[in-house]
């Protein structure tokens, strides 16, 4: 379209005859009836006009002439005039109508068909020219928004890097402070990391030490002895034993080597439990206030990580407090009806909430929303930042929300929610029916345990208990037992010499698929033990005579030969 060349010679044979002259020299060409086609059609785009004097009209020149005004800095349309014939007078609004087109070329009548050729050929090549400018300045335009794109884009660089460069010189002093903080907390992570394998490797036989010790002051207690003091001695050992398994598991807790499982408990018991451990962790100079519920707080929660956040929340209470002060821990039961706060869940059940609070010197408000991140610690150049972050996972894990609340000089209180959980059934209905069950009479059970007097002490146990037992010194002297006579129950070690009691379990059901099976450990790597047996199974030492008599008692009744 925008190579043809338009044709306006209204009267006689004019427009065919040009149509002719041009076609012929492979022209595109297009003959217009009238003005109004004439406008319609360079507005469609064309490369140039060839008119005739004589069809310049005033409203033609008038259309032109708006037409001209508003074409592009590169265009400057050409037209080819047919003047009239030099016989004819050109009259004044004939001179200005040619006088509005300014880039023409006027040839006069009669015209030969070569000169009108060339005439139309040089304007289409003038118009093809016009075209390549118009190229050459789109193509200048494009690169000129790219060029202002790329400064806009270098400018808000230079200014980002700028910015960047000034806040890394403020952070420099910073990084450098923070970075001796970080090599010393990492020598003390070491430390504490080699402290915990420490604590699991000797967590076994300071357990193994422990049961023995318990099993047989049960014994002794067992006796008739007629010296009370006697039966005194062996109560005030025992309670030293249950302390020392106490602190044995915290001691495995630390070490994470424990396979932690939400059970059942009641927060106020566990709390009260942990009172003198708290009161001495949080130092003299700190007063502990404990407010429990009247009635039992029942959550499914895993005891030691319930302990170990409660501890968190104390130490970091008494670090707020290094003039003294008064950390206040109580519980609070709330129905279900009770409105939670934002973003706390609703509980169908209802609620437990574990309250801490301390007198201290509080958190910043723009500081509250980090106080959960791992690593953020308040604490100038001691902490870890991870005491809160574990309270914050925990609660979540167990279903429930942690909130802190604080205010600079006016303390913290940091408000632990849990779903209410069912109460357990009866303990005297437990033991009745426990009672009502039958036991097979005179059942033969196998000990395979690896420690002279912890097996010695299990053997005379499970014999006082009423049963029969025979004994293995390891796992493979255990197998070989088993494939001897299939006993009714198997009582096995697990850290053993050679083979581990999972081994040998895993040996023992491919002989015997029911055969009823109970795992004594002082440490272990639960998971491993759970893949193969099920967390039902284990006695954790030390254990008493009436743990040992139950969990042999409900194996045997559980799976009971045919």
């Amino acid at each position: 379209m925008e190579n043809r060349i338009l044709v306006l010679a209204p009267f006689g044979r004019d427009a065919r005859v040009i149509t002719e002259v041009l076609a012929a020299r492979q022209i595109n060409v297009h003959a217009c009836d009238d003005a109004h086609a004439l406008i319609s059609a360079i507005q469609q785009e064309s490369a140039a006009t060839i008119v005739t004097e004589e069809s310049l009209s005033e409203g033609l020149v008038e259309a032109l002439r708006g037409m001209l005004s508003r074409q592009p800095p590169w265009s400057d349309y050409p037209f080819v005039v047919l003047a009239a014939r030099q016989t004819v007078r050109r009259t004044d609004r004939a001179r200005s109508a040619l006088q509005e087109l300014s880039n023409l070329v006027l040839i006069e009548r009669p015209v030969n068909p070569d000169t009108l050729a060339s005439a139309a050929l040089s304007a289409l090549r003038a118009r093809q020219r016009q075209y390549l400018t118009r190229k050459h300045l789109a193509e200048l335009q494009s690169s000129k928004l790219s060029v202002e794109q790329l400064n806009d884009q270098l400018e808000t660089r230079i200014a980002e890097r700028t910015a960047d460069l000034a806040s890394a010189n403020d952070r420099l002093m910073r990084e450098i402070l923070e970075r001796e903080r970080i090599e010393s907390s990492l020598v003390q992570n070491q430390k504490m990391e080699a402290l915990g394998r420490l604590t699991g490797g000797i967590a076994h036989d300071f357990n193994n030490l422990l049961h023995a010790v318990n099993l047989n002051l049960q014994l002794i207690e067992r006796l008739k002895v007629d010296e009370d003091r006697v039966r005194d001695y062996a109560r005030r050992a025992k309670d030293a034993v249950n302390r020392g398994s106490r602190l044995t598991g915290q001691l495995l807790s630390f070490a994470r080597t424990q396979s932690l499982v939400p059970k059942l408990h009641d927060v106020n018991e566990l709390i009260r439990n942990m009172a003198e451990l708290i009161s001495i962790s949080v130092g003299a100079h700190v007063k502990l206030s404990l407010a429990l519920s009247p009635e039992p707080a029942w959550l499914i929660v895993d005891a030691a990580q319930m302990e170990m956040a409660l501890l968190n929340l104390s130490v970091n209470a008494r670090d707020a407090m290094p003039h003294g002060g008064v950390l206040d821990m109580h519980t609070v039961i709330a129905p279900a009806d009770v409105d939670a706060g934002p973003g706390d869940p609703a509980y169908p059940r209802g609620s437990v909430s574990v309250v801490v609070r301390d007198t201290g010197t509080g958190i910043a408000a723009n500081l509250l929303g980090k106080v959960f991140d791992p690593f953020f610690t308040t604490k100038q150049h001691a902490g870890t930042g991870l005491g809160l972050s574990q309270v914050y996972g925990f609660t979540r894990q167990s279903g429930g929300h942690a909130a802190v609340e604080s205010e600079v000089g006016a303390g913290t209180t940091v408000r632990l929610r849990f779903p209410l959980a069912p109460a357990p059934q009866d303990a005297a209905a437990e033991a009745a029916a426990a009672q009502d069950a039958v036991v097979p009479v005179q059942a033969e059970i196998l000990v395979v345990e690896d420690d002279p007097g912890v097996r010695r002490s299990m053997v005379e146990c499970l014999q006082v208990l009423g049963y029969r037992v025979r004994q293995a010194v390891d796992g493979a002297a255990g197998l070989i037992e088993l494939e001897k006579a299939r006993p009714d129950l198997l009582l096995v070690d697990y850290l053993m010499p050679r083979m581990n009691g999972a081994e040998v379990i895993a040996k023992a059901r491919k002989m015997y698929d029911e055969l009823p099976i109970l795992l004594a450990t002082g440490y272990a790597d639960m998971k491993a033990v759970e893949r193969v047996i099920g967390p039902q199974l284990v006695l954790a030492k030390p254990f008493d005579l009436d743990t040992l008599g139950k969990a042999v008692s409900t194996e045997l009744r559980r799976k009971r030969p045919a």
